[in-house]
């Protein structure tokens, strides 16, 4: 498999889709990323533990159903062309 541009975005997509599925009661809540942990007070400066936190949620809550669309997509252009 060569590195091309196509190859890199679908890595990309395949990364998005992995944090996308990522259930908080299954799984981040038995290595300690719920969402009651890592909460700190008014004005403290969120740690990198909480910042992956947030970005995770993010994706979770905005890319739900653009991803529908370029999973569907992509799936439509390795069935025509391989």
């Amino acid at each position: 498999m060569a590195f091309t541009l196509y190859s890199l975005l679908q890595a990309a997509l395949l990364f998005v889709n992995a944090i996308a599925v990522l259930h908080e009661e299954r799984f981040l809540r038995r290595i300690g990323w719920g969402t009651d942990q890592g909460i700190g007070g008014f004005g403290e400066e969120p740690g990198i533990k909480g910042q992956l936190m947030n970005l995770i949620r993010s994706v979770r809550t905005v890319m739900r159903v653009p991803l529908i669309g370029v999973n569907t997509v992509t799936i439509v252009l390795l069935l025509l062309f391989g």
